[in-house]
């Protein structure tokens, strides 16, 4: 039986969501049920968090979301990390608290996914508009949320 899952990418002033259903046949694409920018509110840092929170731990229960898959944390590279690099894996925090109240959650980077899925790095196929054609269906997926999408398609075919 197909499998709802949510994939995740977080920002220090916003989360990237796309819903989607995991068809049973791992050759058949994925279908869309959302595709969202859920934005952290300005002001109070400690209030908007509580306001994320509930506002994906909704999202999962009310959808039936069975799992997750967030963007892992990433190397900054060189020197001491950003405000902005650390205002980010707070948002991240937030939404995997959030949700693995309600379902399982993964924490994927792009860097595994490009070692163990397909032949190509994660950039080369969020370029990639045929791919997209070839392995999504239903809704309308915007370009900034390939990436969310990506962590499904990846985890599905593991």
């Amino acid at each position: 039986m197909a499998e709802r899952w949510l994939g995740l990418t977080a920002s220090k002033d916003s989360v990237v969501m796309v819903d989607a259903e995991i068809p049973d046949d791992g050759d058949d694409p994925i279908i869309i049920h959302s595709d969202d920018t859920w934005r952290v509110q300005k002001g109070d840092r400690a209030e908007a968090y509580n306001v994320l929170h509930q506002q994906c731990a909704d999202y999962v229960k009310e959808n039936g979301i069975d799992a997750v898959v967030v963007k892992a944390s990433a190397v900054a590279g060189k020197g001491s990390a950003t405000l902005g690099f650390l205002l980010s894996a707070e948002v991240r925090g937030i939404v995997i608290a959030a949700a693995a109240s309600h379902c399982p959650v993964k924490a994927l980077s792009k860097a595994v996914i490009s070692r163990t899925y397909g032949d190509r790095k994660v950039d080369e196929y969020l370029a990639d508009d045929s791919f997209w054609a070839d392995n999504t269906d239903g809704g309308e997926l915007r370009k900034l949320s390939r990436e969310a999408a990506m962590l499904l398609i990846a985890t599905r075919n593991a």
